[in-house]
């Protein structure tokens, strides 16, 4: 396997791309944390440090771990803080068992040698979705699984809606949406809030509108990626969408949906029971494409992984182990609990049959589409930062669209 110098040097550069990435440093004693146990412990590390041992995650955990006859020592860390020691565990061939590490990490990961592929782990994933599975995927090869998947559509206030006269079913595409902006504000109510700032999430919640315009990430400048922007820049000119979207997180611009004014919010699964609690009538609707049909949203989400060893012998644990976690019998509990929609066709039926409310969430999912597909890999992270700049310059007005766009796309390159 990997256990070269080249392999070590490989990942200090991953490292070193990563934190300048998400800005996250490591911590000075996180080379000392000792991933194995015994041969009969097994290691896990996952980014959900808001579940105790307590928690049907974990109890989970340690049901898989005594099915494959081991036992489990878990350890949660924040997203970007995992990934930073994920790789600082593979400098040290100290690397966790299994790892369930965020989509867009695993193509760095992958690339640094980090983890192993479906090939070798003897994982099957016959029965994940295509399109959910491509965010796993780099240079023809897989690197573990989805546990579940979360994406972007529209909330709609249902009252705001019928005031203005807006029937929902006939927003099919970027005009009709657009005309019911016009209606809903023609009522002194409010259009639409999303979030453009200029970060990862300002990227995220842009690529529908980017995808739906059948726009490429490798051509920024494309007319195509123009006329998304444009929609934006035109929502705002308008008055149908604030100028707070520059600033707005998907958080604030939740509150601001929240608040009761607005027709619509562009955000994601995680706020569901926040939906809930809203106190309107509320509804879910795909992000439409241009021309109509859905649009392909980023897919949010972990992967579970099996991190190269030194003592191969251990793979054959590992794969029982993340086998029973991605199991039909399992996901289901496991993606309720996470907000998610489950990565196979089977267990997305039962959670549709539990909630019909998912429906609308599932046929986002089925259309998704990863961040660093496309055999982008580690090259998104560099696209995404030139994408937002793009978006803040245009709908600051201190660029127009395409020449934004050029300069993103320059710059990239």
């Amino acid at each position: 396997m990997h256990t070269s110098s080249g392999r070590r040097l490989t990942v200090a550069v991953a490292l070193s791309t990563l934190v300048a990435v998400t800005g996250t440093a490591c911590s000075s004693g996180s080379g000392s944390t000792s991933a194995k146990g015994d041969s009969g412990t097994y290691t896990v590390w996952d980014p959900y440090p808001q579940f105790d041992k307590a928690s049907a995650w974990a109890k989970l955990l340690d049901a898989c771990g005594t099915k494959a006859g081991v036992k489990i020592k878990r350890t949660a860390y924040d997203t970007s803080d995992l990934s930073n020691k994920a790789l600082l565990a593979a400098q040290q061939d100290n690397s966790a068992d299994v790892l369930v590490v965020d989509n867009p990490v695993v193509s760095t990961l992958a690339e640094a040698g980090v983890l192993t592929t479906t090939d070798e782990n003897k994982l099957d994933t016959s029965k994940v979705d295509a399109n959910l599975l491509a965010a796993g995927q780099s240079d023809g090869k897989t690197y573990g699984t989805p546990i579940g998947a979360n994406t972007l559509a529209l909330y709609y206030n249902k009252d705001v809606l019928k005031r203005a006269g807006v029937d929902v079913s006939s927003i099919k595409d970027w005009t009709s949406l657009t005309a019911a902006l016009e209606k809903v504000k023609g009522t002194g109510k409010k259009g639409i809030t999303f979030s453009a700032i200029g970060t990862e999430e300002g990227s995220f919640q842009f690529l529908p509108w980017f995808w739906g315009a059948d726009a490429k990430l490798t051509a920024l400048d494309s007319g195509q990626a123009a006329s998304a922007l444009s929609l934006w820049k035109d929502w705002l000119e308008k008055g149908y969408a604030p100028n707070s979207v520059l600033n707005n997180t998907q958080t604030t611009s939740w509150q601001e949906f929240a608040s009761g004014d607005y027709a619509f919010a562009e955000n994601g699964t995680w706020q569901l029971a926040n939906a809930e609690k809203a106190g309107f009538d509320y509804g879910v609707l795909p992000i439409p494409a241009a021309d109509g049909g859905n649009a392909p949203a980023p897919t949010g989400g972990e992967f579970v992984t099996i991190p190269v060893q030194g003592d191969t012998g251990r793979y054959a644990t590992s794969q029982k182990l993340v086998s029973c976690l991605t199991s039909t019998e399992n996901l289901h509990a496991t993606d309720t609990t996470l907000s998610y929609v489950a990565p196979t066709g089977e267990v997305q039926d039962k959670q549709v049959a539990a909630n019909a409310g998912l429906k609308p969430w599932v046929d986002a999912v089925k259309a998704a589409k990863g961040r660093t597909s496309d055999d982008l890999g580690t090259t998104y992270p560099k696209i995404s930062e030139q994408l937002w700049k793009a978006v803040q310059s245009a709908l600051s007005g201190a660029q127009s669209p395409e020449d934004a766009l050029a300069k993103a796309q320059s710059a990239v390159k």
